[in-house]
């Protein structure tokens, strides 16, 4: 009799065959694999057509007022973190991914409705942006995080190292999509009528979450990895299983743990370095272009830049890089980049320098830093997986951008400038380049640690 394994061979032959040009997946591996790269461009297709019009708040508003708007997202963090942690507590993540995509959904049919009546009306118009902002910013750790949460369950270490980088890829293609979208049509169409369309991408997000095999953990790995999987039929009631536990469980967990703790300062110095440029981008384009649509289509098309660039290194480098220089040497390699993109800030702070700082940082983070990242999470528990990690990746992610936001208004307060503030953030870049060394280490560690164990198990109850 043939089985519904060797039934979907032939049909995925002829696909693996053309996937395994570019990427090392196993052919029990491609189905999960594109599903979840279209999970991926739905969700992030969704949030790059906001981005762009939440960044030319940021522009209009003024460097002296983002310390402000940075609070309001960091206090909008800390209300929705404990709720999402409510969620996971209540809910399989089959059941709570979803909810957590048609609430943003609904968030922004509500905005449409507020920008549409300000527009009629001629009134508070600051405020609306203001809170779309703050709303954005929130949601904006929200998309990613939950994506990669349900990523890291569903796949194992060896998988992640091979298979995250092209999965990416689905997010960079999206992320491009929407900054295109945006660009293309905010002059003809509007932008309240753009959030429609992301509400439309982020319910085709949640459409594939419920089409997503029950057996996410693919075959191939049982023969190929070094981590044996549990039973098909155990995986599957894992993952409808309830996580249950605290609801602060992701706080505490991550006190305890070195590991944990190591990767939330990681988190902390790449914010905090970001979040430095962004001012500094803010700022000059702001002093360049004078108009609020030229401004949007600008920071569009640079956003454009980023994906492209990301698309290219997702597609043909990740994996391999990850493999070749292991994930130490991977997640160091930002932190040498943005040492150099901070020193040369420094010693020309003009528009050309920071748009060419900001497209190769933000695309070597989503083509490798964040791969490289999501995996280290694939050797902690489960209830790690979505809670501690979607605190780290919400509230201390936003905790770091409070920290730099207050920090360079205190260091423009004393007088230092573009360039000052420039040099100030190259020392910073050698101990995040250190600790990026240690946590991919540590992972090489854990990774043995569970292999040696499930190994073990293995063999005690093999029958005699």
């Amino acid at each position: 009799m043939t089985s519904p394994q060797s039934a979907e061979a032939p049909e995925q032959g002829g696909l693996h065959t053309l996937l395994a040009r570019v990427v090392d997946v196993r052919r029990d591996e491609v189905r999960v694999m594109l599903m979840s790269a279209a999970f991926f461009f739905f969700v992030l297709c969704a949030y790059f057509i906001l981005r762009p019009i939440r960044d030319e708040v940021a522009v209009s508003t003024g460097v002296t007022k983002l310390p402000w708007l940075f609070a309001g997202t960091l206090t909008g963090t800390l209300i929705c973190n404990p709720l999402f942690s409510a969620l996971v507590v209540r809910l399989p993540a089959r059941r709570f991914i979803p909810i957590t995509y048609h609430t943003m959904a609904a968030c922004l049919l509500v905005f449409y409705a507020l920008m549409r009546f300000v527009t009629l009306r001629g009134a508070g118009d600051v405020w609306i942006g203001r809170a779309f902002y703050v709303w954005t910013s929130v949601i904006a750790l929200f998309v990613t995080s939950v994506f990669w949460c349900f990523m890291a369950d569903v796949f194992r270490s060896e998988q992640a190292k091979r298979l995250f980088g092209f999965i990416g890829v689905g997010g960079t293609l999206g992320a491009l999509t929407g900054a295109q979208v945006t660009a293309l049509l905010v002059r003809s169409i509007g932008t309240s009528n753009l959030l429609l369309v992301s509400a439309v991408l982020f319910e085709l997000g949640v459409f594939i979450v419920r089409m997503f095999p029950p057996n996410a953990s693919t075959p191939g790995e049982r023969q190929a990895s070094t981590t044996p999987l549990r039973a098909v039929g155990a995986r599957d009631d894992v993952e409808r299983a309830v996580i249950g536990g605290s609801t602060w469980a992701g706080v505490s967990n991550m006190m305890r743990s070195p590991y944990l703790f190591g990767i939330a300062v990681f988190l902390i110095l790449y914010t905090v370095g970001s979040t430095i440029l962004y001012f500094q981008q803010s700022d000059i384009v702001g002093r360049y272009y004078p108009n609020r649509e030229v401004r949007t289509q600008l920071l569009a098309n640079i956003e454009s830049a980023v994906q492209i660039l990301t698309l290219v290194t997702q597609t043909f480098f990740t994996g391999r890089i990850i493999r070749w220089i292991g994930l130490g040497a991977t997640l160091a390699l930002m932190p040498a980049l943005s040492a150099i993109g901070f020193a040369a800030l420094g010693m020309a702070p003009v528009l050309a320098t920071v748009v060419g700082f900001t497209v190769l940082r933000r695309g070597s983070n989503f083509a490798l830093t964040n791969p490289a990242m999501e995996a280290l999470f694939t050797v902690v528990s489960r209830e790690d997986k979505y809670k501690t990690k979607s605190f780290i990746e919400t509230f201390v992610y936003r905790g770091g951008d409070q920290l730099a936001a207050w920090t360079y208004a205190g260091l423009s307060a004393i007088g230092l400038g573009l360039t000052g503030i420039s040099y100030a953030a190259v020392p910073m870049c050698a101990v995040w380049l250190a600790l990026g060394v240690w946590l991919g280490r540590r992972q090489a560690q854990l990774a043995g640690s569970q292999s040696n164990v499930a190994l073990s198990g293995a063999l005690e109850v093999k029958p005699a």
